[in-house]
């Protein structure tokens, strides 16, 4: 049900911490935008020469995975409307024909940036970058799980995992407002279970408040950075969930200003203006 879309919505907003910015990073701030705007030749090209100038950084490799993810996601249509308003559309939906050579260069990606990760902090190397990496890295995995090979349970301990660390992260240095995003996924989409299932979902462990999930995606919306436009999308679909039409028309036309290349935002509006007129 609802966990495959926390699943994806973990992806959408992996703990990122843009405060820690690293030498020559405007090859990632270009390849985040080609990959928001659906040109992810242009995102992996951003990304590799990335790695070419800092060939140490984790987060090179952990964001070039991403851009694997998310071209898979498109090619199989996962990131529509009915994804993001009934949940029905997760009950016994069946595991989804992943492309196989893609498949492979994520899992290479993840596996570079795993290992440059252990290797700055065995080095002793900006620790916090290394963690940001390491959780970028576990909320793809999980969003892998979740939303193609269908393993949502599997996918809801990692995205708790990616949440404790992120909180860890955060306590090191709260200037690091990407890394709420990670708190505000989890405790505003479990929020919408219901109370037996929030109940169950707090003794595995899991956090469901949804004033607290809401609170933290607000501060990313506003300071966030590489995993900004998702907050707001984040923001988007609970403001459509609580019936806020204009609060998520708003979102949507920011991004659909900012993201010319993304038809998503543009069909969203639409279907927000439909919603009001048809």
């Amino acid at each position: 049900m609802f966990l495959a879309l926390f699943a994806l919505l973990g992806f959408f907003a992996p703990p990122a911490a843009a405060s820690i910015p690293a030498a020559g990073s405007s090859e990632l701030d270009d390849g985040y935008r080609a990959m928001y705007n659906l040109d992810f030749s242009g995102a992996h090209k951003s990304f590799s020469e990335f790695e070419r100038r800092q060939p140490a950084d984790p987060f090179g490799p952990a964001s070039d995975a991403a851009a694997y993810l998310f071209s898979e996601f498109e090619r199989l249509k996962v990131l529509r409307s009915e994804f993001f308003s009934e949940d029905k559309s997760f009950l016994g939906a069946p595991k989804l024909k992943a492309d196989p050579a893609i498949k492979a260069e994520f899992e290479k990606a993840l596996s570079r940036s795993q290992n440059l990760s252990l290797e700055m902090q065995k080095e002793g190397k900006t620790p916090e970058r290394a963690m940001f990496a390491s959780l970028v890295c576990l909320a793809l995995q999980a969003d892998y799980l979740a939303m193609i090979e269908k393993e949502n349970w599997r996918a809801l301990n990692e995205i708790k995992d990616a949440r404790t660390r992120a909180e860890a992260l955060v306590a090191k240095d709260p200037s690091l407002k990407d890394a709420y995003l990670s708190v505000g996924v989890e405790n505003y989409l479990l929020s919408q279970k219901g109370a037996p299932v929030r109940m169950f979902l707090r003794l595995t462990g899991a956090q469901t408040d949804k004033d607290v999930g809401i609170q933290k995606l607000k501060i990313v919306a506003k300071d966030g950075h590489y995993f900004k436009p998702y907050a707001k999308i984040l923001l988007a679909i609970a403001a459509v969930r609580d019936k806020n039409r204009p609060a998520a028309e708003q979102l949507m036309s920011e991004l659909a200003r900012e993201f010319p290349g993304n038809g998503l935002f543009r069909d969203e509006m639409k279907k927000l203006s439909c919603s009001a007129d048809c």
